[in-house]
Order: C-alpha cells, then sequence, then structure tokens
C-alpha cells in the first residue's frame, strides 16, 4: 500500500508497505524495519532490543507495529523501554506506520519498530 505524501520537515517517513517489506523515504527494506527521523533500518525483531533502548533520550514515544494484526508487545519488553523513559504504543503495523508518520510531521519526537505483513 503507498500512503499519502505529507510535509515531513526532512524526517523520514514510511511511504509504503506490503507482504515483508516497508519503503521507508522511497527505500525498500525487507523483514522488519526501525525507523527514525533519521531513516530506516533493518531490525531483527521483538528480541532485538537493543536498538530499541538506544532510542533512550532520542525519541519519547516508540511505536510498535505487531504486523497485520492488533497485539500486545512483550510485557518485559514495554516495561524495559518505560524504564528507560521511552512511552511504547503497540499496534498494528499499517497503523503503527500511519501514526508514525503523522506525529514525526508535527516535530515530535517519536520512533517506530515494524514487524512485517
Amino acid at each position: 500500500m503507498k500512503l499519502t505524501p505529507t510535509q515531513f520537515g526532512g524526517a523520514a517517513a514510511v511511504d509504503g508497505y506490503g507482504p515483508g517489506f516497508f519503503r521507508i523515504s522511497g527505500r525498500v527494506v525487507h523483514g522488519a524495519v526501525l525507523v527514525t527521523a533519521q531513516g530506516g533500518a533493518a531490525w531483527a525483531g521483538l528480541d532485538d532490543r537493543a536498538p530499541l533502548l538506544a532510542l533512550a533520550g532520542q525519541v519519547d514515544v516508540l511505536f510498535i507495529g505487531m504486523g497485520a494484526d492488533v497485539a500486545h508487545a512483550p510485557a518485559d519488553l514495554v516495561a524495559a523501554l518505560r524504564d528507560a523513559g521511552v512511552a511504547v504504543e503497540s499496534m498494528a503495523s499499517p497503523t503503527a506506520a500511519r501514526t508514525y508518520n503523522v506525529t514525526i510531521s508535527e516535530g515530535r519526537r517519536v520512533a517506530c519498530a515494524l514487524l512485517p505483513l
């Protein structure tokens, strides 16, 4: 699916997704992806916590896309991120991508970690 373009003030945006991939600012990333204002990078998934915890002090909220369906992120991951000062919102990956785009366009300090559909 292609998302509607908007103004992102130079921040990376999720501009499309489909089965097994995401398009971040025109670049296709296969599999799970971590997206910040600086760009998108492959991410190894929920067990790959180091890059998520490294967001502490850089973002206020992390949207975690759990794939095609709504699901909760693992409670211990959420607790670790909250202890590091990062609020977590879990939702389906398409919703997380759209929510990230809206909030980054507002200039907010957010990131999203998306599991593929």
